[in-house]
């Protein structure tokens, strides 16, 4: 079965980590796949372009974890070395 966006963003499948991130002066906190999709998608794909790789796996891998719960490990990592790489975190 294929994930499509829309239920990816909508899902409250949380994640094996709470990752609080600082922007713009707020903190915003992503503890499910839903609000990482939201935050990793609705950014402009330009911030993202060197990151390009790494954007593309954690897409995919909370696409997944949104149909499968057990995959959460996997989409955590993913976020996770996004945001190391990007100096998110």
């Amino acid at each position: 079965m294929r994930v499509v966006a829309g239920d990816a963003s909508d899902s409250d499948t949380p994640l094996r980590a709470v990752f609080k991130i600082n922007l713009n002066g707020q903190t915003v906190s992503i503890a499910t796949v839903g609000q990482a999709y939201r935050f990793i998608t609705n950014l402009s794909s330009i911030e993202w372009i060197e990151f390009r790789a790494l954007h593309a796996d954690a897409v995919n891998t909370l696409q997944r974890a949104a149909d499968n719960a057990m995959l959460t490990v996997q989409a955590t990592n993913a976020l996770r070395a996004l945001f190391v790489r990007a100096k998110l975190l």
